[in-house]
């Protein structure tokens, strides 16, 4: 099946709506200021801000999403790495933490990450719910309470379990496991239709993947909503204790230069920005913060990982790229205590697994090789729940775009070893002749006994170890009390008015799994209240 076909025989969804009349303004091409107004602005069009775009705009209010990144659609995904991770992604796929110890995997396009993640949906665990509400005193945040939220979303995004058999990639998981008596399931996706391709994370040629950007965002324009897009919203509009809107400038097509300015007066304005940019935008705003909390426990899930390599071909490359993942070690010692962890793969692009396998010279060669017999497992430690792990801190850079600072310390660097030994303990059961950890030092060893005794040896610098994320949460936490967080349980602003957050920067902690459906459940309750009241 050549992309040609694909292209041919689906249609672009979104293109035909344009065709049809739909309202969009491109911030690359702005040949003047741009002057916009309306009832709701909506800064960000990723799971928060496409899910509350959506219930505004269907209760009759005038709404405008703002989105930084390019429209890109069906017909422009080619499955091609090189064009998808510069063009698709937060900073070219380059954003990282200060120091140089994360690599973060962030969306930047229409639909943000969801335009681009491998669909694994999943609700935010019990324990974790709990948590919120016993430590971070979150009001109406309990199992009983979300859950009509969780089932309301899963419903507009077709999410379910995936039916068909997971790759052999996915399989590892489900056979280690098996072999040493640990739990594991199958991930639930939102997907309709899926042609098990296995390139999600390049943006779906098929429009199976049932991300914003083919769900929510055509809702809201089909109700008389606006997107602007290339268009970075640079400072709110502030007067007194209330927002007005947003100010801010396009974008040339290479999403660095700017074009012309461009203003939205809101009655409301609605960031969900993300756990990154949302900070900042507050932080160049000069937003009050009179308990400095603005851009204060930001959250990554770090993960690490261990290639393993398998006699037989698994040809990681094609399937659905997540499908089976455990979490036999995310809550085995309470939701306090050492970090725990939810295990998973990802898919075995040649780009990706190039670029974070950590080998040079010959022994990169070697490996990228074996890539069709390679599986790659991955650990996403749940980071948050301590007082040892108090998460990132965001900072604007010199030319105002925001970058983070997050420590990788003992607490973790435990984590990271225990989940290494762990991945190496399941790869091996699950028939691998060889296994090493993502480490710029680890070397390929055949049998789990000498694997652990490399790991046990490896030096825990942060730029000796390749840790990855894909989930930035929090930086604008969740609370009742304003000394101790940003905005309340429905998404306010505590020190300005007319100001909602409505994303995963608002999660006191990380949850401990992939975050878009807990962002669309949280989301769903806390716009369709708003909007209540501001049609009342």
């Amino acid at each position: 099946m050549s992309n040609k076909t694909v292209v041919k025989d689906i249609p672009d969804i979104f293109r035909l709506g344009m065709a049809g009349g739909w309202v969009t303004h491109n911030g690359a091409a702005l040949e003047q200021p741009l002057n916009l107004e309306c009832d709701v602005l909506v800064i960000g069009t990723g799971a928060g801000g496409g899910t509350a775009a959506e219930i505004f705009a269907q209760q009759g209010l005038k709404v405008i999403m703002l989105e930084e990144g390019p429209l890109r659609t069906s017909n422009d995904f080619d499955m091609q790495e090189k064009k998808a991770y510069s063009s698709l992604y937060q900073e070219g796929l380059t954003r990282g933490s200060a120091d140089g110890g994360f690599t973060i995997m962030q969306g930047r396009a229409v639909g943000g990450s969801t335009t681009v993640n491998w669909t694994a949906s999943f609700r935010t665990p019990d324990e974790t719910l709990d948590h919120w509400t016993q430590v971070h005193g979150l009001k109406g945040f309990s199992k009983e309470e979300m859950a009509p939220w969780f089932e309301q979303m899963e419903q507009r995004l077709n999410i379910s379990k995936w039916k068909m058999v997971p790759n052999a990639n996915n399989n590892v998981i489900a056979q280690g496991c098996d072999k040493l008596g640990y739990d594991w399931q199958i991930i639930p996706r939102n997907v309709e239709g899926c042609w098990n391709l296995g390139y999600c994370g390049t943006g779906c040629p098929t429009n199976a993947k049932q991300s914003m950007l083919v769900t929510t965002i055509p809702g809201a324009l089909k109700n008389n909503a606006e997107l602007v897009y290339r268009a970075r919203a640079d400072k709110l509009i502030i007067e007194g204790d209330q927002v007005k809107g947003v100010s801010g400038y396009g974008l040339e097509e290479n999403g660095i230069t700017p074009t012309q300015s461009f203003t939205v007066k809101a009655k409301h304005t609605v960031m969900a920005c993300g756990g990154i940019n949302g900070p900042g935008l507050l932080m160049r705003s000069n937003a009050p913060d009179p308990h400095n909390r603005i851009g204060k426990r930001t959250f990554l899930h770090p993960v690490p990982a261990t290639l393993a390599d398998f006699p037989e071909r698994l040809d990681g490359f094609y399937g659905a790229p997540q499908s089976v993942y455990s979490d036999h070690f995310q809550w085995k010692d309470g939701v306090t205590g050492p970090v725990g962890f939810k295990l998973e793969v990802p898919p075995m692009q040649p780009g990706f697994v190039a670029s974070i396998g950590m080998l040079h010279g010959q022994a990169h060669s070697d490996q990228m090789n074996r890539l069709p017999h390679l599986n790659m497992m991955i650990a996403l430690l749940r980071d948050g729940f301590v007082k040892e792990s108090q998460g990132g801190e965001v900072f604007l850079r010199d030319d105002g775009i925001p970058g983070i600072n997050y420590e990788i310390n003992d607490y973790l660097r435990e984590g990271i070893v225990r989940a290494w030994r762990t991945m190496a303990e399941i790869q091996f059961a699950a028939g691998a002749q060889s296994v090493r950890p993502v480490h710029s030092q680890g070397r390929y060893e055949k049998s789990l006994q000498a694997t652990l005794k490399q790991i046990d040896g490896l030096s825990l610098d942060i730029n000796k170890m390749r840790v990855g994320s894909a989930h930035v949460m929090g930086g604008c936490g969740m609370g009742e009390d304003p000394s101790s967080s940003v905005v309340d349980s429905m998404g306010k602003f505590h020190h300005l008015e007319s100001l909602h957050i409505m994303d995963g920067s608002t999660f006191p902690t990380s949850i401990g799994a992939n975050p878009q459906l807990s962002i669309y459940g949280m989301v769903a309750k806390q716009a369709t209240a708003l909007a209540a009241k501001l049609k009342g």
